[in-house]
């Protein structure tokens, strides 16, 4: 008698950064990454998230955000457009919070460059810390307990988890490499939706979709990073910072 596949049960989770904000003033001076909202671009960018997501009908039962605002505002305001037919169950955590920066202010030149880039290059090694703070492992420690306890939760069938640019490469890194690696080359663009269809282990999930971005489908006139782009933005501002000194 033949043995039938059976496929893993799988539930959808569609996983969003943030939209955009302002990390740093017109000085380049950085702001307190924990309390910064959505900019005009950012809450545009979730708006139109949110309209995609609704005009093919997509309905949700579970929102997941960090405890910061700029997550909760891009939620928000993709629920405004999709208009769910049941309020959704919202929760936020505050271990899905972003990758912790260290002190990286007084670096200059190649040390700025590797603590703001090395996280976000290749495949680095577990050890490796974003900025001087956080590292990869320690990463993994904190947010992996959560995705295990949602992944357990059988109360749901389609969920929307807004988290950050370094968070979601992580999840992305776990499902696609199944807890072999970090994928540093993962982009995510402010707002962008990734499409997960997720089994209760990496290796039986399947990731449809990594960065869409509404906002610009074919990112045609994008060559940065967005790291490297608040990389340049602080420069620009150390150096008219210095040259006013």
């Amino acid at each position: 008698m033949i043995k039938r596949y059976q496929a893993p049960e799988r539930r959808r989770i569609i996983l969003m950064r943030h939209g955009s904000v302002s990390y740093y003033l017109a000085d380049g001076t950085p702001v307190d990454a924990d309390a910064v909202a959505l900019n005009e671009r950012g809450i545009n960018q979730a708006k139109a998230a949110g309209a995609i997501l609704a005009a093919h009908g997509v309905q949700i039962d579970r929102v997941v955000t960090s405890n910061l605002l700029r997550t909760k505002q891009t939620a928000d305001l993709v629920l405004e457009q999709i208009k769910p037919n049941k309020a959704p169950r919202l929760e936020s955590f505050e271990a899905l919070q972003e990758i912790r920066k260290g002190d990286y202010e007084k670096l200059e030149g190649d040390d700025l460059h590797q603590a703001f880039l090395s996280i976000f290059r290749g495949r680095p090694s577990s050890d490796t810390r974003f900025q001087g703070g956080e590292s990869i492992a320690e990463v993994y420690q904190r947010v992996l307990p959560i995705v295990g306890r949602e992944l357990s939760d059988p109360n749901w069938q389609s969920a929307l988890w807004v988290l950050h640019g370094g968070i979601n490469r992580a999840l992305l890194s776990w499902w696609l490499c199944a807890g072999e690696g970090w994928l540093g080359n993962l982009l995510q663009q402010p707002a962008c939706i990734n499409l997960i269809d997720a089994a209760q282990s990496p290796q039986d999930s399947i990731v449809r979709a990594v960065n869409l971005w509404p906002g610009d489908w074919i990112q045609s006139k994008e060559r940065y990073s967005t790291i490297e782009s608040q990389l340049l933005e602080y420069e620009a501002g150390l150096a008219g910072r210095n040259a006013a000194t």
